[in-house]
This record gives C-alpha cells, structure tokens and sequence, in this order.
C-alpha cells in the first residue's frame, strides 16, 4: 500500500509541476517555464523611482512602472526560472507585447510576475 501511495503521490506531483524548457528560449505555452540568466538589471526610464527593468540571456525581457524589491535585490547573471502565465487575445496581427511572466531567481529565491512590454497589444 505504501509504495502504490508514492507511486501514486510522485506522479501526481509530476503532473501539477510545470514544465521546463530546457533551450534558452521563452516559454510559448502557458504554464511552461525556461531557465535562462539575468543579462541587465535597471529601471524602466533609466532614471531613479521610474520602476523596474529585467533583461534576460534569452531575449526576455519584463517591465514595471512600480520598482519590484525582488528585481533590486537580483544580481546580473543570476540565474532564473521564468514561466509564461498569461497571453492576451485578440491582438492586432504582428502585436506581440502583453506577455505575462513570473520569475523566480534561483539564488534568493524572490520572485515577480510582470509582463514583457509596458503596454498590452494593441496599447500605445
């Protein structure tokens, strides 16, 4: 009975936990993660108090216009999960801002859920 229950509980923990793209590339599904490193750390304007910037080693990229405790204590070649969360419909073709991500830095284990643009599709 024991070891049909962990058989059981260790394949139901594989199902729920997302899914790791091993390339350096973005997630493209929902619920997909990728790991990749922090390439630049900043703010969105580059002037203090205009919120927070994160640039990846695979092209990713998140903005917010509040400064995020969790980018400010990241370091540059940290190393991260990101995992897509949301993708917006309805977008104006060739539109692809509004990516929602969430990022957890592997080293303090902080994490954030910003989006890839400071304006949805079809925004500004």
């Amino acid at each position: 009975m024991k070891k049909y229950f962990r058989i059981t509980l260790a394949f139901a923990l594989a199902l729920s936990a997302p899914s790791i793209v091993h390339a350096s590339g973005l997630p493209t599904h929902i619920g997909q993660c990728a790991k990749t490193k922090i390439k630049w750390i900043g703010t969105r304007l580059g002037t203090p108090g205009s919120g927070s910037a994160v640039n990846f080693t695979n092209g990713g990229h998140q903005v917010s216009y509040s400064t995020v405790p969790a980018i400010v204590h990241s370091k540059v070649r940290d190393r991260v999960r990101i995992c897509l969360v949301s993708v917006p419909k309805h977008c104006p073709p060739g539109d692809h801002r509004g990516k929602k991500y969430k990022t957890t830095n592997l080293r303090t284990h902080r994490h954030w859920t910003l989006y890839d643009s400071e304006h949805l599709c079809g925004g500004a």
